[in-house]
């Protein structure tokens, strides 16, 4: 059979194409990276010389702007608060995934609500932690209101990554195990979700890194006071390291700016560890769930 001119045409410009689109992509991938690393570069490169130990553990006052404090309140408020809305987010995915029917009008509104949750604004968060856990409960600016807004604004994420976790589970899981006798509780807690954690850990992933990150919210809820040596106080005011950065950087000290890339340097080393440990741990647990 012979071939037009037209097909050998049409083959070369489908090739000229594929060959534009291939390179558009990888443009892009090494753009989004180029940037991130200039990002991390352009922060580390000024903020790792100005880290030293009085820096990191020493006393804070005028001429020793000291992240101490600020790093013990930053871990503070990321262990409570996962602890807070990760058994509250998966515990709503698993009703979302496997206990819920079909066109349940309950779980349009949670949806509704999820949705909604993820898309307002932080400072929105902040105004109503504000109100709600400063003035009508009477936290006053303490690292607690701090925790009960963020449990709040890393719901959202945690329901979702939970529920696209949960949903990746085959279904020939369930149905073995159901073939054996188990409960639809048991089948939850023994099958689907040692399998969806590996998915599940993503989602903490990323509230970790919103946790880590949040200034707006927190400097209405948790305040911006500094203390001179660290406290375990939930109901004292105090800065986390988003805000000792934000505020290193606006005051009119000689050093402050120095110190606040320091800041930065720190809370991204402390998101890669963070990170890292947490891959590995979801990475190790999905081989075991293999193994079986």
């Amino acid at each position: 059979m012979e071939v037009s001119n037209k097909d050998i045409n049409n083959l070369r410009l489908r090739k000229i194409k594929s060959i534009i689109f291939k390179a558009i992509v990888w443009l892009c991938g090494i753009l989004t990276v180029g940037i991130l690393v200039y990002i991390l570069l352009f922060i580390l490169i000024r903020g790792l010389p100005k880290i030293n130990m009085e820096f990191l553990f020493g006393e804070y006052n005028s001429k020793n702007l000291s992240a101490f404090s600020s790093i013990v309140t930053t871990i503070e408020m990321i262990v409570i608060s996962l602890l807070i809305s990760v058994p509250i987010g998966v515990f709503c995915a698993i009703y979302l995934t496997e206990y819920s029917k079909r066109g349940n009008k309950a779980v349009k509104v949670i949806r509704l609500a999820v949705d909604t949750l993820a898309g307002i604004p932080s400072i929105i968060y902040g105004l109503f932690g504000m109100i709600f856990f400063v003035n009508v409960l009477g936290f006053r600016a303490s690292v607690i209101s701090g925790i009960g807004t963020i449990s709040i604004m890393i719901l959202p994420v945690i329901i979702s990554s939970s529920e696209e976790a949960i949903k990746s589970v085959p279904d020939t899981y369930r149905e073995g195990s159901y073939g054996l006798g188990a409960t639809r509780l048991r089948t939850v807690f023994k099958i689907v979700l040692p399998t969806a954690i590996p998915g599940i850990l993503a989602g903490v992933i990323l509230a970790i890194g919103r946790i880590v990150g949040e200034t707006a919210a927190l400097i209405f809820t948790s305040g911006t006071n500094v203390m001179k040596e660290p406290t375990l106080n939930l109901f004292a005011s105090q800065r986390t390291l988003a805000i000792h950065m934000y505020m290193l950087a606006t005051e009119g000290l000689p050093h402050s700016k120095d110190m606040a890339f320091a800041t930065g340097s720190i809370l991204i080393l402390i998101v890669f560890l963070i990170n890292f440990a947490t891959t590995k741990l979801a990475g190790r647990l999905g081989r075991l769930n293999d193994g079986k």
